[in-house]
């Protein structure tokens, strides 16, 4: 039912800057909390950053300070400013939602991140 696609990703060096964006579609995205996870290779998956409807956020440790996760409801949109990258920052970067009376999660199709030292 929901649809999440991801832009934004590419190849950057350590110390430089990426923007990451997720749009929403085919639910109610004002209802939805919406996240960025990460897999690297050879890795699970972990969530990087997390905001609800009412735009409360919380972060991985290893990112915050970092990383900005935000949200555009008019836009339907998420995004994630990233700042000083690291090369362990390197993985494919997806999107994630949950409506708030769900548990079912809805994932976007990844966006790969590579910070190159």
């Amino acid at each position: 039912q929901v649809q999440l696609v991801e832009s934004g990703g590419g190849l950057v060096q350590t110390g430089e800057s990426l923007r990451l964006s997720c749009v929403a579609s085919g639910g109610i995205f004002l209802s939805q909390h919406m996240a960025w996870y990460r897999q690297a290779p050879g890795k699970q998956r972990e969530l990087v950053a997390g905001i609800t409807p009412n735009s409360i956020t919380n972060y991985a440790s290893s990112v915050k300070g970092r990383f900005t996760i935000s949200r555009d409801n008019p836009k339907n949109t998420v995004y994630l400013q990233m700042n000083s990258l690291k090369p362990e920052d390197t993985a494919v970067y997806y999107c994630n939602a949950r409506h708030t009376w769900s548990l079912s999660v809805y994932w976007g199709q990844g966006t790969q991140v590579t910070v190159s030292s």
